[in-house]
């Protein structure tokens, strides 16, 4: 007999439906009554003092209502943590790279908005423009902002441990520098964002948004509103990957056009434009140095980053940190040396993608540990299996880990590859690899310095007791999460997956502060068994006072009330409930008391049955700068082996099969588990091997549309086979932890090591193109055009 009734189980998604009816109504869908259009001006330079911005032509085309400049919009800062507010919403004095913001239309449709747009006059006065590392850094390169001397945005030095000393105890000391290049993420559907101010002075905000909480703090900073005073309500999203955890020009110009003209405003990016705001895969350049005793034991490591962020901070400041944090598990490494730096450049800001920090130096890492294990003569597996943490052990960098089945996922994905036979065994052009990942489940500060709590579920009984709604303000974007909180919810309640009804992504339900950094299963989650807990005791508590029998005697399960003591009558209560609905429900079985029952007379009793869940983190984390950053209150393992081909003529790579394992401590949704592992590998795969955001000599996007910067399809997947690890997270509700983006960080560097396995060659760069493995092939680097 299962255990559970409704959770580990595979269930469909409750959207689903509606999706694939096409009745699901994303932001772009939405059509407000006098509904105007609203589009932004964008800088066509990348570093330019603004000399003057004349609107008049614009203002006087017949069909606009408003232009609005900083002159309108003010001058506050913001952006997306306190720590580095740097962003104003339109420039007033220059303008950092090609597509920064001066100004902004709404009009009666969005092609008098368009041209509108072209008749506003901007006198620029250029300025030397810094796009790279290196020219950013360099001494007398021109500044980004006065502040920030050196173009550095953010810098990072920790150490725990003491590495050089470490380093002469080591049998081997390996350097390498790994670079990957700037990525988008590649979500189908646009940022869009209707606002709607009302004669009340409230505000409406419908955005295409990962975090709804964050987008009404922001919106009500930036133009002066009280925060009661905004309601932001999250549509369908179709994906957000990170780069929508923020509010973006398209809520804040839509919110001000709005309060200008009185009438509701949308104003929508083209795909171009979402590759000019980006906020998505940093650029990375790693210098790592590993230290191992013969026998593999990891001793010490020395990671140097440096990150360009483009033009604005964003998520930067944690970006910097994650990219040294993450690398502190899921290994025993007792010393390590961290300095990171994020560089400003005149390209659009980076931000937060899937895998936050950690993706490319995971990457980096694990294929030195590869070839650290080939020098030695040690398995791979082998070498990984010896340095495994297990539950209970701190990290050198104090992440404490809870739960963790990393030796579980290497093991399972050593069988189910047939590793064993496979490697050293295949011929040449052929190769396997593997690589682990590690990641957190939710961040465990908010953005923002609170003690707020970082989620509040609200769940309600309807008064007739047969329908259950689940109110919370967390971010369904496809990934489930709506799903899993109805299971949650159902499984605590002893009820039907069917008589729940979740609402979410609308700040006026409750707090939560939303889709990123994994953490609605394990926090949301928390909330939502809370709550359910609640009302099943309130509802128990009723009915002990009214059978006289203590509430322990009772249970509630598959949505009827089951009794320990034997005999209970409880023909009194059926009869009333039938007296008060006769004719209009179905009569319940009679050897049976329900739910239904139940919640009505708890109803009738004491009103309204309503419960409240909440959940914030414990304190987290050490004492030392930055501790913050990389705390959570669980952290997820991975385990992948992937197999390829590598065409020994023209640099071609195909993956032809991977085994993909991940530790999600417990699985509410197996389906949406096993789908958030196979998405997760889809998304590495391209970033290894064609994903590249490329920029001509001025700054400008070359290929800033799906036709020419190239995502995995249906024909570029594997077959794939997902294996569930489940370690039993003492701090996730039912002991669920993460799974959405932890998934990811095994993806490249086991592709990174496949290759190398097929070729002998360590390629230090990602993407991987075919043009690119050639040149390694032939031992030259490419030719200079």
């Amino acid at each position: 007999m299962a255990k559970y009734a409704i959770i580990n189980q595979r269930v469909p998604k409750l959207d689903a439906p509606v999706k694939a009816t096409g009745r699901a109504k994303f932001a772009d869908d939405l059509v407000l009554p006098g509904m105007l259009h609203g589009a932004i001006l964008q800088s066509p330079v990348a570093h330019a003092k603004i000399l003057n911005i004349d609107t008049g032509k614009a203002k006087r085309l017949p069909g606009v209502k408003a232009v609005v400049t900083w002159q309108d919009a003010g001058l506050v800062k913001y952006g997306v943590s306190p720590a580095r507010y740097d962003e104003t919403l339109f420039c007033h004095e220059k303008v950092r790279y090609v597509g920064d913001e001066i100004a902004a239309v709404a009009a009666v449709d969005l092609e008098t908005a368009i041209e509108a747009l072209s008749l506003i006059e901007v006198d620029y006065e250029e300025l030397p423009a810094v796009f790279t590392i290196e020219d950013a850094m360099a001494e007398g390169a021109p500044q980004l902002h006065a502040e920030f001397p050196g173009n550095i945005c953010a810098e990072v030095h920790q150490e725990f441990g003491d590495v050089e000393a470490a380093f002469k105890e080591c049998d081997i000391v390996r350097t390498g520098k790994f670079v990957s290049k700037r990525q988008d993420a590649a979500f189908l559907e646009p940022h869009c964002s209707v606002a709607n101010y009302d004669f009340s002075g409230h505000l409406t905000l419908y955005s295409s948004t990962q975090v709804p909480h964050y987008v009404m703090r922001t919106v009500a900073m930036v133009l002066g509103l009280p925060v009661g005073k905004v309601r932001v309500i999250k549509p369908f999203v179709g994906g957000g990957f990170g780069p929508k955890c923020e509010a973006t020009p398209t809520d804040l110009c839509a919110s001000l056009l709005s309060m200008k003209t009185g009438k509701p405003v949308k104003v929508s990016y083209t795909r171009e434009q979402v590759f000019l705001h980006c906020r998505a895969r940093h650029h990375y350049v790693h210098e790592l140095t590993t230290g191992v005793k013969k026998d593999g034991t990891l001793l010490a490591l020395h990671n140097k980053a440096y990150l360009d962020g483009g033009a604005y901070t964003s998520f930067g400041i944690a970006t910097v940190y994650y990219a040294g944090s993450l690398l502190g598990g899921p290994y025993r490494l007792p010393n390590m040396k961290y300095d990171g730096y994020r560089v400003y450049t005149n390209k659009p800001a980076c931000g937060s993608q899937r895998g936050h920090g950690g993706v490319i130096a995971r990457a980096a890492f694990e294929q030195q540990l590869d070839a650290i294990a080939a020098e030695l003569g040690i398995n791979p597996v082998e070498i990984r299996l010896k340095n495994a943490m297990q539950r209970g052990d701190t990290s050198c960098n104090e992440l404490f880990v809870s739960s963790l089945g990393l030796k579980e996922c290497i093991q399972a994905v050593r069988e189910r590859s047939g590793w064993d036979k496979k490697k050293g065994s295949l011929p040449s052009g052929k190769g396997i690899g593997m690589a682990c990942g590690f990641f957190v489940s939710g961040a465990g500060y908010p953005i923002y310095r609170s003690e707020t709590f970082h989620s509040v579920v609200v769940i309600k009984v309807a008064d007739d007791g047969g329908t259950v709604t689940l109110q919370t303000g967390s971010a369904e974007i496809g990934q489930g999460s709506d799903t899993t909180m109805a299971m949650i919810a159902a499984e605590t309640l002893g009820i039907k997956l069917s008589d729940i009804q979740v609402e979410s992504g609308d700040t006026d339900l409750a707090i939560d502060l939303g889709a990123y950094s994994s953490r609605q299963t394990l926090m949301t989650g928390h909330a939502t068994k809370e709550a359910a807990e609640s009302v099943k005791k309130q509802i128990l508590e009723v009915l002990s006072d009214e059978l006289k029998i203590p509430a322990r005697e009772m249970d509630i399960r598959n949505g009827l009330i089951v009794f320990k003591t034997e005999g209970v009558d409880f023909r009194e209560i059926r009869t009333r409930y039938m007296k008060e609905h006769r004719g209009w429900t179905d009569h319940p079985a009679e050897s049976s008391l329900t739910f239904k029952e139940a919640a009505r007379l708890a109803y009738l009793r004491k009103g309204p049955i309503i419960g409240i869940g909440k959940y914030k983190p414990p304190k987290l984390g050490g004492s030392y700068k930055g501790a913050a950053v990389g705390t959570s209150p669980a952290y997820s393992a991975s385990a992948h082996v992937v197999e390829v081909s590598v065409d020994m003529e023209t640099g071609r790579v195909s993956v032809e099969k991977a085994t993909a394992a991940h530790d999600c401590g417990f699985a509410i949704n197996v389906t949406s588990v096993e789908g958030q592992m196979e998405g997760s590998l889809s998304m590495g795969l391209g970033e290894a091997l064609f994903e590249e955001v490329k920029f001509d000599g001025k700054g400008r996007i070359l290929n800033p549309n799906f036709g020419e910067y190239k995502i995995p399809t249906a024909l570029d997947m594997p077959p794939v086979e997902s294996i569930i690890v489940e370690s039993n997270e003492p701090n996730g509700p039912f002991g669920a932890k993460e799974v959405g983006e932890g998934a990811i960080l095994a993806t490249i560097p086991a592709i990174l090591n496949a290759v190398y396995d097929a070729t002998g060659i360590l390629i230090r760069e990602l993407p991987l193109t075919p043009e690119k493995v050639y040149w390694a092939l032939k031992g030259k680097k490419p030719p200079i055009r």
